[in-house]
């Protein structure tokens, strides 16, 4: 079960500028893509599987990345954000000007922790650049009005960089993998992992990717306008209703899929509005 805490009286809270990175890689059955399941005990979205992400730091608008990133400069940003939640949570860095083995990630991990490494200091070192460039938008999705903790995220799509595999770090990501997308949703179905709607959408319109060029093909005509769910009552429960549902007031579909999520037992479920 995902863990939301959703009111329909609470005061709306400014959200907080987020990333996340769907890391894709091509494999002998078709395209997969790398989640990371977050500990049960997190704040938010506490035991879901996820893609790697998190809030905007301030330090990631410093203007000591300029020289040490590549691309990227309208959301810039946003995009170290990505980048760095993704070292952090599953040991993946886009680069440039050169590549950096898995082995290495985890070491520089385990320095970060220790306050005895800088993400900047070690692209120096090595003449390496943040590959911004890498990172496609492929959404933005906006924490509802009734969640407590409230993101605004922008998802972005990248291909695994040469000489990385990712891996969790096992404190904010307690497990990880690499899945096609309908294996994860059939994961879902199975009720062995746990979801919330915009990672269910994502690995949704992802099924339609068979390769990285078709994701990344997806993502150059991707809708980048916001999703903002709305929480109404509905047929004894409560849903989620999307842009383009009759109970939203954005009346065009920003993504494509079923309407609303409703709340079944301890899981959202895509449906479609009554007719």
């Amino acid at each position: 079960m995902v863990k939301l805490d959703l009111d329909s009286n609470r005061a709306e809270v400014p959200p907080r500028e987020a990333a996340t990175i769907i890391v894709v890689r091509d494999a002998p059955l078709g395209m997969e893509v790398f989640c990371v399941e977050r500990h049960p005990k997190s704040g938010f979205l506490g035991g879901a599987v996820v893609f790697p992400g998190g809030k905007v730091d301030a330090d990631d608008a410093s203007p000591e990345w300029a020289s040490v990133v590549d691309g990227g400069q309208d959301d810039r940003a946003l995009r170290i954000a990505a980048c760095r939640e993704a070292l952090e949570e599953a040991a993946i860095l886009p680069v440039c000007g050169g590549s950096v083995t898995h082995a290495a990630l985890l070491d520089l991990r385990s320095r970060l922790v220790k306050k005895e490494a800088s993400v900047i200091a070690f692209l120096r070192e090595h003449a390496l650049r943040l590959d911004l460039g890498a990172l496609r938008p492929f959404a933005r999705w906006i924490t509802p009005i009734a969640e407590a903790r409230r993101y605004d995220t922008r998802f972005y799509l990248a291909t695994l960089p040469r000489d990385q595999s990712g891996a969790h770090d096992d404190h904010e990501t307690t497990s990880s993998f690499w899945a096609r997308p309908a294996d994860v949703l059939a994961r879902w179905e199975a009720g062995t992992v746990a979801l919330a709607p915009p990672t269910h959408r994502t690995l949704e319109v992802l099924t339609r990717a068979s390769t990285c060029a078709d994701a990344i093909a997806m993502a150059a005509g991707a809708c980048l306008d916001p999703i903002c769910p709305v929480l109404l009552p509905y047929d004894g429960t409560i849903a989620l209703a999307l842009p383009g549902d009759p109970a939203h007031d954005v009346r065009e579909s920003r993504v494509p899929g079923r309407s609303r999520y409703v709340l079944r037992g301890d899981r959202f479920i895509p449906e479609d509005a009554p007719p």
